[in-house]
């Protein structure tokens, strides 16, 4: 009982100028999910500092709601180490690097004019299905060029695939600037996008036969974790990335080493744990999984991740900055799994 009132909740103050980083501070002082904001800030910052693995799981629709740059920073200035996403984030993503934008909708709009013109939304989003398609062709071409007598993992595919993508791009990607940085992407569930239907076009039209091994990704990932001095995550969002990178940990032991579960986490959802969904699962929930370790700094920001996310980075990119600059980054290698 001794600390019950060793700090107060500090009002927070308006000034005409404030920094990103002064923001968040102050929003760290106060409470609710203000001070979850700050929170999220400070462990974060302390993951920059130890040595650990930073994995970065993304789901819901954040390309298209214009978070692309704020992932490709994270990639470039190496504030997370590897990414599990969605297919329609990557896919979306590879449609902005070869010039297609989002356009501003509206969530009341007639959808069933959408689908005459051939626009689909995405809730106050609309992309072109011609400039969709011309996203997923290339897609479809590029899966051509690869071999069709061995399977490909995910992580090596979008390797290949932003390689390719550099040559055409009209802006940097998630997918160009995770090549370039050799930064792995995984996507565990890429048929469940339009990358996955470019490579359906190909093999129907041509039958060339793209395979992917889905178990080489839960072995390089797992390699990955076990090698590491310690892991962190950060989940935008949940499903199929979050599950992937919490059972990282626990499949450690098919390398002979079982981990207490990740030291540090954030999460920034909106969904509820009642429901039983993992997108809202506890971290303490976690913790009965060996997911999470016991003693790990963790934090549920419970605000629309398009909001939380660019503004954390942003206070991060200020007041971390040599931090960032002076981290000590992991080797990433994948030769040593290639062969199992």
């Amino acid at each position: 009982m001794t600390d019950l009132f060793a700090q107060a909740v500090h009002p927070f103050s308006i000034e005409d100028r404030l920094s990103a980083a002064q923001l968040v501070e102050r929003l760290g002082k106060t409470s609710f999910q203000a001070r979850n904001i700050g929170t999220a800030t400070d462990i974060w910052a302390r993951m920059l500092a130890d040595e650990v693995t930073i994995f970065f799981g993304l789901a819901g629709a954040m390309v298209p709601a214009g978070m692309r740059k704020v992932v490709s920073y994270l990639v470039e200035n190496r504030l997370v180490d590897c990414i599990v996403s969605t297919g329609a984030n990557l896919y979306h993503d590879v449609y902005e690097t070869l010039g297609a934008p989002h356009w501003k909708s509206h969530p009341q709009s007639d959808d069933v004019l959408l689908g005459r013109v051939r626009a689909n939304r995405f809730y106050d989003v609309v992309a072109p299905e011609d400039d969709f398609f011309t996203g997923q062709q290339f897609v479809t071409e590029f899966s051509q060029t690869l071999e069709s007598d061995r399977p490909y993992t995910t992580r090596e595919f979008l390797y290949l695939l932003g390689r390719a993508l550099t040559v055409p791009a009209k802006e940097e990607g998630i997918l160009t600037t995770a090549a370039r940085a050799g930064v792995p992407v995984f996507c565990p569930a890429i048929g469940d996008s339009a990358i996955g239907i470019g490579i359906t076009e190909s093999r129907a039209a041509t039958g060339h036969r793209l395979i992917f091994d889905v178990i080489g990704d839960v072995l390089e990932i797992s390699h990955l974790a076990s090698r590491s001095a310690g892991t962190g995550v950060i989940y935008i969002g949940g499903g199929t990335p979050k599950n992937f990178i919490q059972q990282a940990e626990v499949t450690t032991y098919v390398f002979g080493r079982e981990l207490e579960g990740h030291k540090y986490g954030i999460q920034m959802t909106m969904d509820n744990p009642q429901w039983g969904g993992l997108s809202g699962c506890t971290f303490e929930e976690a913790q009965s999984w060996r997911k999470i370790a016991p003693d790990a700094n963790t934090v549920t920001v419970n605000v629309e991740a398009s909001l939380a996310l660019p503004l954390v980075v942003s206070a991060l990119a200020e007041g971390s900055a040599e931090a960032i600059r002076n981290r000590r980054r992991p080797a990433l290698s994948f030769e040593a799994v290639s062969g199992l």
